[in-house]
């Protein structure tokens, strides 16, 4: 990417941009994943996606950023204490997406954002981080364990018949020496 990729905390102004950024993403991915072209498209789904990144964006307790180019935003991520109340919020955080344009994919965006996830953990003093990835989502799954994550041994339901594998990080792995 020639011109340089900034990272930035999202705003409600952002929200119109992040929805597209997010369904383009979903939609090239579950379409390389054997999903019809309108199975991701659903007012239902639209409307849940508005109301969780609206969330995001205003929780004190949520992280969501935005990967600018030029002013354009090319990718986005969200982060935060774990979703799952069986894992000590003191300890790990979550990953809980990140999405990059397609015609920026291959251009260090992800990378730039995962970064961003691993200083959120290394900020919140956090051991780990999980996340959940669609098991026929391959070109995710090969980024995330380019970065380190590994399967943890936890799934759950996804679409067509395909789980969403759950992933670890160990920050520890990620730390540079003093």
């Amino acid at each position: 990417m020639s011109e340089p990729v900034s990272v930035r905390e999202a705003t409600l102004a952002d929200l119109d941009r992040i929805l597209d950024v997010h369904t383009k993403a979903r939609t090239a991915y579950h379409r390389a994943g054997g999903l019809a072209p309108d199975a991701a498209v659903d007012p239902e789904v639209e409307r849940d996606r508005r109301t969780g990144w609206t969330a995001a964006v205003r929780s004190p307790d949520q992280r969501a950023v935005c990967a600018v180019v030029d002013g354009d935003i090319v990718g986005i991520a969200a982060m935060g204490p774990p979703l799952s109340t069986e894992v000590h919020p003191g300890t790990v955080g979550q990953l809980y997406q990140i999405h990059v344009r397609p015609d920026s994919w291959g251009r260090g965006v992800g990378g730039i954002l995962h970064a961003s996830f691993v200083r959120y953990l290394e900020d919140a003093a956090l051991s780990a981080g999980l996340l959940e990835v669609w098991e026929r989502n391959t070109r995710a799954r090969t980024f995330y364990a380019r970065h380190g994550w590994r399967p943890d041994g936890g799934f759950r339901p996804g679409p067509d018949d395909a789980n969403y594998v759950c992933l670890r990080l160990e920050v520890a792995r990620h730390r540079r020496p003093a």
